[in-house]
């Protein structure tokens, strides 16, 4: 079967700590930086009485600034540009931590009563830029709302805080209660459920657990003036809008997550990999087409492009679907039985066992790590993901590729399909270029602007899981259209004084 432990295994876990935030290896031991503000406007700073204040509510306040910096950076290429370039993007913000919900509605009423943006953090995986405290004020740590509160056995839904990481909250689910939420995303060792909550995050297993929006049942959320609502708590409804979407994947705009309730699901009892070569991405995309609209919901659906099958298969001349699933003996082998018809008639069948057990062990070669490439002080590698209807989805593949590939400097683009679905999928790019150190930034800005001119151009959605940050948000605006302007109604209503997480999502 396809057993967690094995998704565990392809996580390097040397430098991390289980159940806490780790910074990224390139920020290791740099000693004190100063708060230099590369992405923002000046940050406001907090004052002493304020401090006090805040002392007086919360369980500490850190104001040194080489702790903030080293409280504050992410996993963004961003970030990583710009503070191996000597500016870090840590502006003047205190880090202020909380382990109750109580304590973050005292801390959102300093905030309000005094005019200070508040940024929420926990594990800082986000890859967008969208915990960075540009605006400075508080950093809101809420990594100590930590706490199982409690299990209703019948109906599979488990309530926790906001705080819990990833790891910790799988391995306690399992092992006490037999469940798991299938959600696996790469970080999950290093984010909170909270952020995945926040960023409407995607595990490597969506296609036959769903994204985190469906595993929501209800959330606790503190407003910005510090008043708490509960939102959800039921499996369907028809008392007007669905305030719960609203609040998933706002990015700490609208509101802070403090607990969150999901619904769960059985252990699996059998697991099976299937795997093919098709002679063109184009054909593999349209067997994953197929697979998903004769009723087949595997577990895993993946197709990576001919360079992406070379570096995790060694397989250049191909492109390869694994097909994956695991539950019930009779529902696993009716998916594999569909996806096999489907598959074999334009594919060639490789050794799924095989392909799958490559896949646990390389399925992080493909993106940042451009492994494969030359490696100079000048490289720089992103990932950027996106959704579109199945119909000219083989285009926007192609278009994209071209557009990266077309940037001085690109090394390579390519892609896989990553998450699929009845009516579109999800296309996972990965962008690598060599540059002088000077001029990251900029090829990296300009590799964005390019695929992204063809995401919008083509109709489809700038982000599938990652979510926005400060990285997409100069094409919100483009992709939304009129939808843009309901956005910052919405804001202008829930944070009139626009406090909480400042500049993200293109607001």
């Amino acid at each position: 079967m396809i057993s967690k432990e094995a998704l565990k295994r392809g996580y390097n876990r040397g430098n991390y700590t289980v159940g806490a935030p780790t910074q990224p290896a390139f920020a290791q031991n740099l000693g004190p930086v100063s708060g230099d503000p590369v992405f923002g406007t000046t940050p406001v700073t907090v004052p002493a009485e304020v401090l006090a204040e805040l002392a007086a509510v919360a369980d500490s306040v850190v104001t040194d600034p080489a702790e903030v910096a080293d409280g504050t950076r992410d996993w963004w290429a961003g970030t990583m540009i710009a503070e191996t370039g000597g500016r870090p993007a840590a502006p003047e913000a205190v880090i202020v931590a909380v382990s109750s919900t109580e304590q973050v509605q005292a801390v959102m009423r300093i905030s309000h009563a005094r005019d200070l943006p508040v940024t929420v953090s926990a594990g800082r995986s986000n890859v967008t830029g969208a915990a960075l405290p540009l605006a400075g004020g508080i950093v809101l740590d809420v990594c100590g709302l930590d706490k199982f509160l409690g299990f209703d056995e019948e109906s599979q839904i488990i309530e926790v805080e906001a705080g819990v990481f990833g790891d910790i909250f799988e391995e306690k689910i399992q092992s006490e209660y037999g469940m798991t939420m299938g959600h696996w995303p790469s970080s999950y060792a290093i984010s909170t459920v909270g952020g995945w909550v926040a960023c409407r995050g995607a595990g490597q297993l969506s296609t036959r657990y769903g994204k985190i929006e469906d595993m929501v049942f209800g959330m606790d959320v503190v407003l910005a003036n510090g008043d708490l609502v509960t939102l959800g708590n039921s499996s369907r409804a028809a008392v007007g809008p669905d305030l719960l979407q609203l609040f998933i994947g706002s990015e700490g705009t609208l509101g802070v997550v403090t607990t969150v309730r999901f619904q769960l699901h059985r252990l699996p009892d059998h697991g099976r990999a299937i795997a093919y070569g098709f002679n063109t991405f184009a054909e593999g995309l349209e067997a994953c087409r197929e697979i998903m609209q004769q009723g087949a919901t595997p577990a895993a659906l993946r197709l990576y492009d001919n360079l992406e099958s070379g570096v995790q298969f060694a397989l250049p001349d191909t492109n390869v679907l694994l097909v994956a699933d695991e539950g019930a003996t009779e529902s696993v082998e009716a998916t594999l039985a569909i996806s096999e018809r489907v598959c074999a008639e334009t594919g060639s069948k490789l050794d799924g066992d095989a392909i799958f057990e490559r896949w646990l062990e390389t399925r992080y070669l493909t993106g940042k790590s451009a492994e494969g490439f030359k490696r100079s002080p000048g490289l720089v590698a992103d990932t950027l993901e996106m959704i579109g209807p199945w119909k000219g989805l083989a285009e926007v593949y192609d278009d994209v590729v071209a557009a990266v590939n077309s940037v001085s400097g690109t090394l390579a683009g390519s892609a896989h399909q990553s998450h699929a679905y009845i009516d579109g999928a999800c296309l996972y790019f990965s962008m690598r270029g060599d540059v002088d150190v000077d001029k990251r930034a900029q090829w990296y800005r300009t590799a964005w602007d390019a695929a992204n001119d063809v995401i919008i151009r083509h109709g489809a959605t700038l982000s599938h899981h990652h979510g926005v940050g400060l990285l997409r948000g100069p094409y919100m605006e483009r992709s939304l259209g009129t939808g843009f302007g309901v956005l910052q109604t919405i804001k202008a209503a829930l944070d009139p004084k626009n406090l909480l997480n400042p500049g993200k999502l293109g607001l």
